[in-house]
């Protein structure tokens, strides 16, 4: 081989690699400039209203990127309010990391569960976020005995311009669902069958959003960890993955959280190897008490204590299963099923449920307690 075509093999390579690292930095500016406008400031806020409380709620604990994090997630409805209201959130869940065994668990808390709410008295756990994140961040944090650091807010909108981002999921469908409102103009109506199908933005909202069966609130609280579970198992592909970019681009408007870029790159390094490891309802059923409180029908909970280590258990018993010390994950009793995600998009139709036939005679009451 010439000394002319070792050098021209050599400028080829040092081309390639001067355009792969030029594509490389535009791919992670980009990512960071979209990643840096999710924390909305002044009237980009949908906090920007909210009457600040005479006694200041705490700061959420700061996370140094060892210990556990805990996120609150906070999906809103907010069709027919004036700019600068917020509405109560349609869906509260937390997403726990654990960034030393790579495990992944999520909660979702049933929107009527009466609880304190920070400087506001007691009342129901979703008309938290109207206060602001932090007053929502206490509360869930007060509920559940875990510190929350961080929240993701977002509306309707947002979580279909997601699902439109990723391309849309496959889903099995477990049952037909059907439901129509004149308030809406239709807008909003269900109407999907029962079977595997792909899900785009909107046939996913509808699935996520039905409650109008026996169980109410509870299937439709598992159904959105399952489907969730699905959506970040397509953002792991290689695919959703080289157009990040684009897809920050699109849910850019409709996001506002307290996560840095920092923050964010840390828990990315944590959340794409971790493993979904238990997936539940709070309160569990068997410490969910129905109460009626101005003539309204809510959710209490037996014993806040009970819960806290109910939460701890959830933690403890996926490690002892891991390492052969104890039962079965989601095993004990009230759970909804833990890793019932698994069940998302496997054409089974499973849920993971747990709930039995003598917890749902009082669901019809559940359905008039939303507001």
């Amino acid at each position: 081989m010439t000394k002319r075509t070792k050098r021209a093999i050599l400028w080829s390579v040092i081309g390639v690699v001067v355009v792969l690292a030029a594509l490389a930095a535009y791919y992670f500016t980009a990512i960071y400039n979209q990643v840096d406008n999710f924390q909305k400031e002044g009237e980009q806020s949908p906090f920007y209203n909210v009457q600040p409380t005479e006694t200041k709620v705490p700061e959420p604990p700061k996370w140094e990127g060892t210990e556990r994090v805990n996120i609150l997630l906070m999906g809103v409805d907010a069709r027919g309010l004036k700019k600068g209201e917020i509405p109560r959130s349609d869906t509260m869940l937390v997403a726990s990391l654990d960034p030393v065994s790579k495990k992944g668990y999520l909660f979702s808390i049933l929107r009527d569960t009466y609880t304190e709410i920070p400087e506001h008295g007691s009342d129901r756990i979703n008309t938290a976020i109207t206060h602001g994140p932090n007053t929502a961040m206490q509360a869930v944090s007060d509920l559940l005995g875990i510190p929350i650091q961080y929240y993701v807010y977002t509306d309707f909108q947002g979580f279909i311009e997601l699902v439109d981002a990723v391309g849309g999921v496959d889903f099995y469908v477990e049952k037909d669902m059907h439901y129509t409102s004149n308030a809406d103009n239709h807008e909003y109506d269900i109407d999907l069958k029962k079977g595997q199908q792909h899900l785009d933005g909107k046939t996913a909202l509808q699935y996520v959003r039905f409650r109008h069966d026996a169980l109410s609130d509870y299937t439709r609280t598992e159904r959105q960890r399952n489907f969730l579970k699905a959506v970040a198992d397509k953002l792991k592909s290689t695919t959703s993955i080289m157009k990040l970019p684009s897809i920050l681009e699109k849910i850019n408007p409709y996001i506002d959280t307290n996560l840095s870029v920092q923050d964010m790159w840390k828990l990315a390094t944590v959340g794409y190897d971790a493993q979904m490891s238990a997936s539940e309802q709070i309160p569990p059923m068997d410490l969910l008490v129905e109460k009626s409180v101005g003539g309204s029908s809510v959710l209490g909970v037996r014993s806040e204590e009970e819960l806290k280590q109910y939460v701890q258990d959830v933690f403890t018993k996926v490690t002892e299963t891991e390492t052969g010390d104890g039962a079965e994950s989601g095993s004990e009793p009230g759970g909804t099923g833990s890793n019932d995600s698994s069940n998302a998009g496997n054409g089974d139709g499973s849920s993971g449920s747990s709930r039995t036939g003598a917890n749902a005679g009082s669901d019809a009451n559940l359905e008039a307690a939303s507001p």
